[in-house]
């Protein structure tokens, strides 16, 4: 089976193309390889100069100079078709043009390479000589890392208020925060903190916004590795009004709640839809008004043929202005036995907590609530269970949830908006197993911010790509790498002694693939 391959000559750096055949030894018996080499690779064009040996034949044979000035170009297609197609479809090309003038089509390639490759910007020079991309040319990695460092945040904060300004209309925007670790030791925003994925190494927080009905990123944030979820809301909020971004709709999970973050929601005339923490005094009033009527067959809820529960919904009063707040009380039997064993698994972790003095802010409620705690000068710090409170609430509230929304004013619609907040969570998952960003391999801050941004650019069209392929029943079952992988077959060839380029034939997988994207191959 012949195939191509590339090699670098370290000492001066020329990259020389290989032809890659195998074969079985029988003597051996085992499969082996022989590269003959063609001929070096024009930086520039990527064109393929034969090689003198090529060109002049063996000694003993005639030579061909007619067939020695031939130059054969050959490169990967197929997944540039899909990102054209996509680029086409939101603008982004214009979007960079705006906001990035001449570093557009660089920025554009290299997020092509993350898209279809997933690894370092570093090992993008082979991938740019043998495949189709925005530039078309050579990128080095010298490339790469000066124009990380020539991205600046008002380019960056520009694109942002356009793009968000394209995509969003009437949507949900789900918000969460995830931890990147990183080895490096000089960036200022690397920070010992609570690591989501329990590495021992420091981070940095990245805050996401997701449009929910639009399926695709929207904004993010870098955060100090250091600081709470709770904390970041705030700030980001701050941040999207700089932008001149107007109202949102906001889709929160309970960790970003309390009282300081509402009323800033309010203040800033945001609406929300948020899950709130049941051990609240006054959520716990909201329930007590329906425990004794909830489980009426009048508020059953059905959501599907596995999963059934009961809903009601109260009108509260918020703060000192009296805001219009709707707390939707749902309950669930099968629940229940659940919540007993996690508020028991939280008790322990609140009571390490308090014997080891590393306590945290927002559980001070609970720690007055459910522990007794005495000091004395022998014994030191005591901790124990206050049997009665933790009682009360395992009689009374197991099985309860709420959601609280200023917009959404019934129970089935404020649940299902709130589920649908895991695209978010999803779109960590590509960041980190799709992206490579599992790790950061940039030391500065400067380039390490310009990284993100590529990294956000990615998600774009990772997310464009995973709602086609899961929207067409034929294509359902491939990861946005397999598409890619698929595509990788497609090529195009350029003879330099023909005007027109030779495509190879599509299979049946890459028509559906081309088919579902709606892209068209002109003959």
């Amino acid at each position: 089976m012949a195939s191509t391959t590339h090699h670098r000559n370290k000492k001066t750096g020329a990259i020389y193309r290989y032809a890659v055949e195998s074969y079985w030894d029988k003597e051996k018996k085992a499969p082996r390889n022989k590269q003959v080499c063609l001929g070096r690779v024009d930086p520039v064009t990527g064109e393929l100069i034969a090689s003198k040996r090529r060109k002049k034949g063996a000694v003993g044979e005639q030579s061909e100079p007619s067939f020695s000035k031939i130059t054969v170009r050959s490169r990967i297609v197929g997944p540039n078709l899909i990102l054209d197609k996509i680029t086409e479809e939101y603008a982004i090309k214009a979007l960079l043009d705006t906001c990035f003038g001449k570093k557009a089509n660089k920025m554009l390639s290299l997020v092509y390479f993350l898209v279809q490759k997933g690894v370092a910007l570093s090992r993008v020079e082979q991938w740019s000589m043998a495949t189709q991309h925005p530039v078309e040319q050579f990128i080095s990695s010298q490339e790469v890392s000066e124009l990380l460092r020539d991205i600046s945040e008002d380019e960056r904060q520009r694109f942002f208020s356009l793009w968000m300004e394209r995509i969003l209309e009437e949507d949900y925007l789900c918000y969460d925060i995830t931890s990147i670790s990183s080895y490096a030791k000089n960036n200022e925003y690397t920070q010992w903190g609570y690591n989501r994925d329990s590495e021992s190494l420091e981070q940095i927080n990245m805050a996401m916004l997701f449009g929910q009905n639009a399926r695709l990123p929207a904004y993010y944030r870098r955060l100090p590795g250091n600081i709470s979820d709770v904390a970041t809301l705030k700030t980001t909020i701050k941040s999207l009004d700089f932008l001149g971004i107007p109202s949102m709709h906001f889709v929160l999970d309970r960790g970003f709640y309390s009282k300081a973050n509402i009323d800033e929601l309010y203040k800033h005339n945001h609406k929300f839809t948020i899950a709130v923490p049941a051990g609240r005094k006054w959520v716990e009033q909201v329930m007590d008004e329906h425990i004794e009527s909830i489980a009426s067959p009048g508020k059953y809820l059905s959501l599907s043929k596995d999963e059934a529960l009961y809903a009601d919904t109260t009108l509260y009063q918020w703060g000192e202005n009296n805001h219009r707040l709707y707390v939707h009380v749902y309950y669930n039997a099968e629940r229940a036995a659940g919540n007993y064993d996690s508020f028991t698994r939280k008790l322990i972790t609140l009571k390490e907590e308090l014997e080891s003095g590393n306590t945290i802010d927002k559980h001070e409620p609970f720690y007055k609530r459910y522990f007794i705690v005495t000091e004395t000068p022998k014994r030191g710090r005591k901790v124990e269970y206050n049997d009665a409170e933790i009682q009360k609430y395992r009689n009374r509230y197991s099985g309860f949830f709420c959601i609280a929304s200023n917009k959404i004013k019934r129970a089935d619609e404020a649940l299902q908006v709130y589920r649908n907040k895991d695209v978010v969570e999803n779109c960590f998952d590509d960041l980190k197993n799709q992206l490579d960003m599992k790790r950061l391999r940039v030391h500065r801050s400067t380039a390490m911010d310009s990284r993100l941004f590529l990294q956000f650019i990615a998600l774009i069209y990772i997310s464009k790509i995973r709602q086609t392929t899961k929207g067409c029943k034929k294509l359902n079952h491939l990861s946005v790498r397999d598409t890619m992988e698929i595509m990788e077959t497609l090529t195009q060839i350029k003879l330099s002694n023909r005007r027109k380029e030779v495509r190879s034939e599509t299979s049946p997988l890459q028509r559906e693939i081309l088919n579902a994207f709606d892209v068209s191959l002109s003959a």
